[in-house]
């Protein structure tokens, strides 16, 4: 619906990583240092992070819960082999203690600093660990009110169950919430599912929206929130 026949959100919910963070570009750079050390940095690291990328989210969805650096172990692991290449015990290390440093976009600190001076609540939503996303919010300025996390909740996006628990540990019902994200295939689905307004970040990465949902905003990053709310009222 649109979202000038809404009211005002308790509070925003965003997701972390692609959305706030840099998550393709410090993968990419991750991924390439692990290739060179495996002699084999003529492979595109495209190649390793999309083989990677559908054994993470696979592993993700069966239970029991697993910690993210498990599943990223793992997922890693199940890749390189699928590619021929040799996996190492310190392979995950390297990827999950990249996460942490990755930086938000420049477009990240001055929005969130706007909606804060504005009144907005703000949460993280995130596929994670605790400790992998500390380092990620202390970059973040102490803009942040709430990190709600896979580990808390016990299940990982698009699991609706994450958003549920978020909701809970809010205090607040959907329709209270505005969920801004980047990752259509994560967020929308629980959108779609669970009713709350949600807004789509297209850094023009190449992601699509699910053919059966369509968010209720759409902004190239975080400089068009301000606009956007100031239009709304909000």
């Amino acid at each position: 619906m649109p979202l000038d026949s809404t009211p005002r959100p308790t509070w925003l919910t965003f997701d972390c990583y692609g959305t706030l963070i840099q998550w393709d570009e410090g993968l990419r750079a991750a991924v390439q240092e692990l290739l060179s050390r495996k002699g084999a940095a003529e492979l595109p690291p495209a190649r390793l992070i999309e083989v990677y990328d559908r054994h993470e989210h696979a592993l993700e969805q069966q239970p029991p819960h697993r910690s993210f650096r498990e599943v990223a172990g793992e997922g890693l692991r199940r890749a390189l082999q699928e590619l021929g290449l040799p996996a190492e015990p310190d392979d995950a290390a390297l990827l999950t203690g990249r996460i942490g440093a990755m930086p938000p976009f420049a477009d990240v600190l001055p929005a969130l600093r706007w909606l804060k001076a504005r009144g907005h609540r703000i949460a993280i939503v995130s596929n994670t660990d605790d400790d992998i996303i500390a380092g990620n919010v202390a970059q973040l300025g102490g803009l942040v009110d709430r990190v709600i996390t896979a580990q808390q909740a016990g299940a990982y996006k698009p699991d609706r169950r994450l958003f549920d628990h978020a909701h809970a540990q809010l205090g607040v019902t959907p329709a209270q919430v505005v969920h801004i994200c980047a990752s259509p295939h994560l967020d929308h689905a629980a959108a779609r599912d669970i009713g709350f307004r949600c807004i789509w970040v297209d850094r023009g990465s190449g992601r699509r929206l699910l053919p059966d949902y369509q968010p209720d905003a759409i902004v190239a990053d975080l400089s068009q929130l301000p606009p956007l709310f100031s239009a709304l009222g909000w």
